[in-house]
């Protein structure tokens, strides 16, 4: 029986502001590669939290991903380094979407979620 992906709930500090949003926890190369293909809807505050055992470098793309997101790539310490939107693709030729530099987690909401709730890069991911 495959188990269910974990979820945690995570807090993002934007000066003094505080957002909390439920993320899926990917941890691994198969939950990593899946993300949210599929998904037909995401709730409003939550999201997918990719965790990489090490810096890693290139971007995400979105084959067979149905609904459009945002992206933030984040420094070992939490530090949003980069926020990128991301659009649907269903065929073979899809755009991949790259920070341009080196990161070690992702998270992804639904597209606009990090301007509505005035999150910029430079704010802090909280994990605990």
């Amino acid at each position: 029986m495959k188990d269910r992906i974990k979820t945690k709930r995570i807090k993002i500090l934007s000066g003094n502001r505080e957002t909390g949003l439920t993320v899926q926890v990917a941890d691994t190369q198969e939950e990593r590669e899946k993300g949210l293909m599929f998904v037909e809807q995401l709730p409003e505050n939550e999201g997918m939290l990719f965790v990489f055992s090490r810096k890693v470098y290139g971007g995400f793309w979105m084959k067979n991903t149905l609904i459009p997101l945002s992206i933030a790539f984040l420094d070992s310490d939490g530090e949003i380094l980069k926020i990128l939107d991301m659009e649907p693709c269903k065929g073979n030729e899809c755009p991949t979407y790259d920070p341009k530099l080196s990161y070690h987690y992702a998270i992804e909401v639904n597209l606009g979620w990090f301007n509505k709730n005035q999150i910029k890069e430079g704010d802090y991911v909280k994990f605990d």
